[in-house]
């Protein structure tokens, strides 16, 4: 990865951080943390994956966020002094559910081998 696409993606980290934060206050949602910034090469677009702390609220929260994608970009494109502002993208981060699973399968396993 690059230098330029590493602070690309620092940069919209710590802004898109600040910018859901404003925008979720108030609202009845749980706690919702960026876990990974992941910019395309040529700046077109950027994945944003999100972890949010309560299962259920998921998909609703990522619906809400994609319904008001617009807004939060236009935010984002102000606060970034750049030619060419990567369009988000939002998505779940499902690796903590990952490292979950193997924690158990390991757990299971030792248990079966005593």
């Amino acid at each position: 990865m690059s230098k330029r696409i590493e602070r690309v993606n620092s940069l919209v980290r710590q802004e898109l951080g600040k910018i859901l934060q404003e925008y979720l206050q108030g609202k009845d949602f749980s706690l919702v943390t960026i876990t990974r910034v992941d910019t395309s090469p040529d700046l077109s677009y950027v994945d944003v994956y999100l972890d949010i702390l309560e299962a259920s609220q998921k998909q609703k929260i990522l619906d809400f966020l994609n319904r008001n994608i617009y807004h939060i970009q236009q935010r984002l494109n102000k606060k970034l002094i750049m030619k060419y502002v990567p369009q988000i993208r939002f998505k779940i981060d499902t690796s903590q559910e990952y490292v979950d699973e193997i924690e158990k399968l390991i757990k299971e396993s030792k248990g079966n081998n005593q």
